[in-house]
């Protein structure tokens, strides 16, 4: 056998076995890697309006300490008041046009449209707001716990009985 042909044939043989070696390690790894139809969605807890949906990637968001990502399912016209968190939030843009406004106060002629592929993080206390445009996925990590600290404290959802 010539050598340029022993050559190729090898590097073949291991870029196969590298690919079969990924797919059996993403196959034998069920909750650590995900394909869009094996995400397990559920309705978002009570710190956001009703009618979002969340899905737990990695970690747990509520836990003391740890890395998190989770992904935010909402529909068109959904709205979440102004807040800011303790902890850094790095949010990507999966689907839709996730608008997002900075302040104290909702003000949707103020806020900056980000579409699917947008990336944009906020630093702690950083007070901001947002809004969904059509349906809209996003995707959030960072450190735990998550916690949502509303400017006006009558806008926390988990506080209405």
């Amino acid at each position: 056998m010539k050598p340029s042909r022993f050559l190729s044939l090898t590097i073949c043989v291991l870029l196969f076995g590298a690919t079969q070696a990924r797919i059996v390690g993403a196959h034998g790894h069920e909750n650590t890697a995900h394909t869009p139809d094996t995400i397990q969605w559920a309705p978002a807890p009570p710190v956001v309006e009703p009618g979002a949906q969340i899905a737990v990637l990695e970690g747990d968001p509520m836990a003391s300490t740890g890395d998190y990502t989770i992904r935010l399912k909402m529909p068109n016209g959904y709205r979440i008041n102004p807040h800011w968190h303790p902890l850094r939030e790095n949010v990507t843009v999966i689907s839709g046009t996730f608008k997002v406004g900075m302040g104290d106060t909702f003000d949707a002629d103020k806020m900056a449209a980000f579409p699917a592929g947008s990336f944009a993080y906020l630093d702690p206390d950083m007070h901001h707001y947002a809004m969904a445009v059509g349906e809209v996925v996003v995707q959030v990590h960072g450190q735990s716990p998550v916690k949502f600290n509303y400017v006006n404290p009558s806008d926390d959802p988990s506080r209405r009985k």
